[in-house]
């Protein structure tokens, strides 16, 4: 598996969480994490957004042809091992992960808040996480209206 953090800053321990679930795939050719251009921080409160890209392995499929009875090799089709909504069921029954907050056909989003009071202070942040996986490849995504 080919894990690439180089456009990530380390930021969010709930994105390290998902990582680490994530690696356990063996179907999950490449993660790549990104920091989303929303996160922002201001005083007693910070916003974290990241963004994970998979992609999967693939295996060839010999699919009939139509006319099945006079070609008799049909053809070959690359289909994914894995997608989207297996990865949300397989993720859904990992303990600290659970269902997401939102999935569609395109998109997986986990959002985590908690409370971070440095040491020797009394007074907080409050640490709002955004994690938005999407399959590599599949273009930009089209707004729903």
């Amino acid at each position: 598996m080919d894990v690439d953090l180089s456009r990530w800053s380390g930021e969010g321990a709930f994105t390290q969480t998902l990582l680490d679930a994530l690696r356990q795939f063996e179907e999950i050719l490449t993660i790549r994490v990104e920091d989303a251009p929303s996160s922002r921080a201001e005083p007693g409160y910070a916003f974290v957004a990241n963004e994970l890209y998979l992609s999967f392995r693939t295996r060839m499929r010999k699919e009939p042809g139509r006319l099945a009875r006079l070609i008799l090799g049909g053809r070959l089709v690359a289909e994914r091992t894995m997608t989207l909504a297996t990865v949300e069921a397989a993720l859904s029954s990992v303990d600290g992960i659970g269902p997401p907050d939102y999935a569609d056909t395109g998109m997986l989003q986990y959002l985590r808040t908690e409370r971070i009071v440095p040491p020797y202070q009394r007074k907080g942040i409050k640490q709002v996480e955004m994690v938005r996986i999407y399959e590599a490849g599949n273009g930009p995504r089209q707004g729903t209206g």
